[in-house]
């Protein structure tokens, strides 16, 4: 998916979440991720289709809302957590509070490394995962890194 991604140079389409194994999802400028889903389909993918979203989260089209947010989270005092925070955006627990607040910036425009940082956390003992708010998708995402491991929700 990436080299068919980087073929694509006229618009921007990058790689934005890898939820799990054999599931990427892209973001770009309209016409990037129309070109991307074609030629993914040419490719050989299962399904390649344009998600109902309001912007290009995750892609270098989000870098003015990046430097909207560095702005308010470089004014706001973190302390260190009580306990480690997995970001998506180095899939591995972090602790310090300047690293936190950078990653938390780099987030709108870096790409959600979900697989990784599951595995992360199976590999530092997690062996419950429960999701809290409305729908299961993030449950059935773990379920497929890793079927052994326990998931729940709660809504």
């Amino acid at each position: 998916v990436v080299e068919v991604l980087k073929s694509i140079t006229n618009e921007v389409v990058v790689a934005a979440n890898f939820n799990c194994p054999g599931q990427l999802v892209i973001s770009g400028s309209i016409a990037g991720v129309e070109q991307a889903c074609e030629a993914l389909k040419n490719a050989g993918a299962k399904r390649a289709l344009p998600l109902k979203v309001g912007g290009a989260f995750h892609s270098p089209l989000m870098e003015p809302a990046r430097e909207e947010l560095a702005k308010a989270i470089e004014e706001t005092n973190f302390s260190s957590p009580k306990c480690p925070i997995y970001q998506n955006v180095v899939a591995h627990a972090v602790t310090e509070p300047q690293e936190i607040k950078q990653n938390l910036i780099a987030q709108l425009t870096a790409p959600v490394r979900w697989t990784e940082c599951v595995r992360a956390m199976i590999s530092d003992g997690a062996t419950l995962f429960t999701e809290v708010g409305p729908g299961t998708v993030l449950q059935g995402l773990v379920k497929k890194i890793d079927s052994s491991i326990s998931a729940e929700s709660i809504a």
